[in-house]
């Protein structure tokens, strides 16, 4: 497999842009922009500026680059700050885990993740624990596990009322150590429909220290990604429904359970490839997630500021270095913008 580093000159050209379908109606909390612009890189896309405030998260010289590429779909990127810092993030169907260095180096950190065949094979949503171990969201192996120091890995949760998960995707933690992950049917061969699957629905879960699984919601069709906004009241879930392509922000109530939810934004009419994926979110609380053409920002009130679009769909996205670089994982490359926002990196 062809791997390379590649850091594009950029070439900056504005030019007058309309919102995408299925921005809707804009909430009166962002300061519109006088004429809609797009900064152009040749090689590694464009980002799309919806309003006037995105200019102090996404800098009007901020440029997209291509640091990886040559893989075949990549997933789940986390940051990991020992060892002076690097990036892991998933291969789903080359079964690998891929580690990034600072220094632009590409290698091989974990193959293969599961034993078998198929396209949904690997890792998907990678995240970290409070003590530094990765946790991995096995939607080949249908389990959420963890990587011990000495290599090993141990399952941490694989089912629930007796019933084996479809295949977790991806997972965050909140501060009371609770992990909460999604569990839709993307790694089964046969989705929905495959022998394998126990559980009629895609669920919305909650891991405690203790390993007690805990159904948090079973109504959303295709959970996704998923984040807390800084005070940790909001769960946002992305729902990767070609029907219904939408954020839902959940309320956390006080004994870490969720409410009902609101639908935060719908993109199901949008034109653009993509649906909702993996997201993440800065500290001031605006939101980063990919969809319809690349990785949507929005301020925490539902306003749509604008798009980083790199020139593959991405899938989801991480905070990296000092938190104020977004790595993207998209397809078959490795992109980051380095921002003026910053991100927590768990």
């Amino acid at each position: 497999m062809a791997m390379m580093t590649k850091w594009p000159a950029a070439t900056l050209l504005l030019v007058v842009a309309a919102c995408a379908g299925g921005c809707g109606a804009e909430p009166e909390s962002a300061d519109p922009a006088a004429e809609t612009t797009t900064m152009v890189d040749d090689d590694a896309g464009s980002i799309l500026r919806l309003h006037r405030v995105l200019d102090a998260i996404v800098s009007p010289t901020a440029r997209i680059e291509k640091i990886a590429d040559g893989l075949a779909f990549t997933e789940g990127p986390v940051w990991v700050r020992r060892d002076g810092g690097y990036l892991l993030f998933s291969d789903i169907p080359a079964n690998a885990i891929y580690k990034w260095t600072a220094g632009g180096e590409l290698t091989e950190f974990l193959r293969p993740v599961f034993d078998g065949e198929g396209d949904s094979v690997g890792s998907n949503g990678l995240t970290v624990d409070a003590e530094g171990r990765l946790v991995l969201m096995e939607h080949g192996n249908r389990h959420v596990s963890r990587l011990e120091a000495d290599g090993t890995r141990t399952v941490l949760a694989d089912r629930h009322a007796g019933q084996r998960f479809n295949s977790p995707n991806d997972g965050a933690y909140h501060s009371n150590g609770w992990l909460y992950f999604t569990d839709p049917p993307y790694g089964l061969p046969g989705g929905d429909d495959d022998p394998a699957k126990e559980l009629d629905f895609s669920g919305i879960y909650r891991l405690g220290p203790n390993g007690e699984v805990e159904l948090l919601n079973r109504k959303q069709t295709r959970p996704n990604g998923l984040a807390f906004s800084p005070s940790e009241t909001t769960l946002y879930v992305a729902n990767s429904d070609a029907e219904r392509r939408l954020w839902i922000a959940y309320g956390v109530l006080e004994d870490g359970t969720l409410d009902d939810g609101r639908v935060f934004f719908d993109v199901t009419g949008d034109p653009a490839p993509g649906n909702p994926d993996g997201l993440k979110v800065d500290r001031a609380g605006n939101v980063f997630t990919t969809g319809p053409g690349g990785v949507w920002i929005f301020d925490p009130a539902g306003t749509h500021l604008g798009t980083i679009q790199p020139p593959e769909v991405p899938a989801n996205v991480a905070w990296g270095d000092d938190g104020s670089t977004l790595y993207i994982t998209a397809r078959t490359s490795l992109y980051r913008v380095v921002l003026t926002t910053q991100g927590i990196i768990p």
